[in-house]
Order: structure tokens, then sequence, then C-alpha cells
């Protein structure tokens, strides 16, 4: 009698669960909106490190959230110069191992002077979180009239990539993983 009550109860269970419509699937990042891209004012969009401007009229995909973070948390290296002046306003100096992560992995500035772990062309090197790479904002004067960033970068400094091993003329996208220390 109390192996028909257990499979009652387990067929109880089970109805509840699909009938409202609870399902298991993995955790998943969908974009948040769009934003129509600004021309940028002459000489004023920033194009250190062969960045994109905005281009008018364009519609650019915006993100709150980023991929789940895991151990081995897929993610495109991207280089930005953290120097005052240049990308990344002034947080840091070049020579320095330190990054910006896409918003979701910023988090509220919650990731902020945290270490990661970045790896990547067979090297690993530990950086410091100090800036966001906005997924949410951009073609704006704030961001240097650049599109919103995608919801998976680790935006690095020149001193990442020297780590990594990654000559200069071969820096721009790198497939990467990274994790927090």
């Amino acid at each position: 009698m109390s192996r028909q009550i257990s499979i009652l109860l387990f067929t109880l269970i089970l109805a509840i669960f699909l009938d409202l419509g609870v399902e298991a699937k993995p955790q998943t990042c969908s974009p948040s909106g769009k934003l129509r891209g600004k021309k940028p004012p002459p000489n004023q969009c920033n194009q250190i490190n062969d960045s994109d401007c905005c281009e008018e009229g364009k519609l650019y995909t915006t993100y709150k959230c980023s991929p789940p973070i895991t151990k081995h948390t897929k993610a495109v290296l991207t280089i930005n110069s953290f120097e005052k002046g240049k990308d990344g306003g002034g947080a840091a100096e070049d020579e320095e191992r330190v990054v910006a992560l896409s918003s979701g992995w910023f988090n509220n500035a919650k990731s902020c002077f945290q270490q990661v772990r970045i790896t990547g062309n067979g090297r690993s090197v530990v950086a410091k979180v100090v800036d966001e790479c906005d997924s949410t904002e951009g073609c704006d004067g704030d961001h240097d009239y650049q599109p919103p960033c995608p919801n998976n970068i680790v935006d690095a400094s020149p001193a990442v990539w020297d780590a990594l091993g990654v000559a200069s003329g071969d820096r721009g996208d790198l497939k990467v993983t990274w994790s927090f220390v």
C-alpha cells in the first residue's frame, strides 16, 4: 500500500509541476532591447584599437544580462586601453592586467576589483576587473559614440594580451574562457 501511495504522490506532484509550465532548461540571456545608432559628431568617435563607430539609424542589440558564469565561462576577449584619454577613461595604465566585463557579468559594480582568470591562446592570466563594457547603452558621448558591447565580452588591457602571448598585430577578438579566482 505504501508503494501505491508513493506512486500516487509522485504522479500528483508531476502533474502539478507540468501544469504550472515549469520546465528544466538552461539559463539563457535574451536581448533586452534595441538602440538606434546616432551619427557621431566630427572627430568624436573613439576608434582606438579599431573600435567601431555607431551608424546613423542602425539598430544595435542591448542586453541587461550575460550568459551564466561557470568555472569556464565562454567569452570573447577584446582589447581596450585603460589609460586616461583612451578607451577606458583612466582607470589604469596599459601595463596593468585589468579588464572590463559586459554589463551582466559586471553586475552593477559587484564584480569590480575582483580577480578573474582568463584562459586563451594556450595560456592563462589573472587580471583585476575595473570597469564595465556597457551592454545596455551606447552611441552617445558617454560611450565614445561606440555601439553597446555584446553580452559576452571581456575587454582587456594590452598587458593581459601580452600575458596570453598574443602578438600586437593579432589582437582583436579572441575566444577565451574565464572565471572568478
